[in-house]
Formats: structure tokens, sequence, C-alpha cells
């Protein structure tokens, strides 16, 4: 794919989860034009609005697995591994903020339920290393940071992915950590 094809395909998926999130509706053409696209060029890459949407999720998703493999979650020290984590989620959250419960996808599916094992494993290797107190019921850990890191990225916009990071870290140590 050329370079500016490249980055009209980026936009429009970046803008389409920006609008989609205000609007859930949102149709192809008012997408288009938000990219400053004509709607014949979405049309010429995705053949209905359930192929963009689909899209739309996969490269949240790629986005979200570039963040875990940069976070060395199975290899850097576990306090590292987390910060490097949350911040990078919180920044994904923020460039792709579609509700992923809103597409049926079996393939987003799956890679939702890698993440939610990778980051469980994560959790089980903080709990062993003594960063988080053990008794949590398997699955908790998981849920409970994505929480947070949902609420620091659409609540607390004005904080860089860093300072959201920092609050969610602490919040989660605070409550989850040793003591």
């Amino acid at each position: 794919m050329r370079a500016d094809a490249e980055r009209n395909v980026e936009l429009l998926l970046t803008t389409g989860a920006q609008l989609l999130t205000k609007d859930p509706s949102a149709s192809i053409a008012a997408i288009a034009a938000a990219a400053g696209l004509d709607r014949r060029t979405v049309y010429r890459r995705f053949a209905s609005r359930d192929d963009l949407l689909a899209a739309i999720y996969r490269a949240r998703y790629d986005a979200v697995e570039d963040v875990i493999a940069d976070a060395q979650l199975q290899d850097a020290p576990v306090a590292l591994a987390l910060r490097r984590f949350v911040e990078g989620a919180i920044a994904v959250h923020r460039k792709w903020p579609v509700e992923l419960s809103r597409i049926n996808d079996r393939s987003v599916d799956a890679r939702r339920a890698r993440y939610l094992a990778q980051i469980q494993t994560f959790a089980d290797r903080a709990t062993r290393e003594r960063l988080l107190r053990p008794g949590f019921p398997p699955g908790w850990v998981p849920k409970v940071l994505q929480q947070l890191m949902v609420e620091a990225a659409e609540g607390l916009p004005d904080l860089s992915p860093a300072q959201a990071a920092g609050l969610v870290v602490d919040t989660l140590l605070l409550g989850m950590g040793r003591s």
C-alpha cells in the first residue's frame, strides 16, 4: 500500500474510533467526512460499515498487543512492566476509545481473551514477586486494572498518559499491594 493510502486508512480508523465513541450509529459517510476523505475512498477499502468497524477493532487490538510486547510483562522487573503497560494502555485507549463490547467478531473475542490471560499471568507473577498480595479471585486484578485504566484515560484527559499511569499504578498497589 502506498504511504499516502496507509495514512488515509490510519486517519480513517482513528477518526472512526473517536466518532463512534460519541455516536455509535455514525455512518461511513459521517466518518469519511470527519476524516476529510471522500466516501468513495472509504468504500474502495471497506465494503460495508461492519468491515470498517471490524478494522477499527483490529487496529485497537494491534495497538494493545504492541503495548503488551513493549511492556515486557514476563521479563522486565514487575513494577517497571506494570508502569509501561498502564501508560501504553491509557494512550491506546485515548487513541482508540471504541467500546469493545459493540463488536461481534470471534477473532476480536479471541484476542481479548488472550489479552486478559496475559494480564492474569502478569498479576500472578506480581503476586509471586510480592508486589500484589495474594488471595484475589482469578480475573479480579485484570478487571480492576482495566477499569482503572479506562477511568484514567477517559476521566482525566488533562493528565498525560504517564501522569495517569502513575495514578493508576498507585491506586492499584495501594489497594491491592502488599502493606
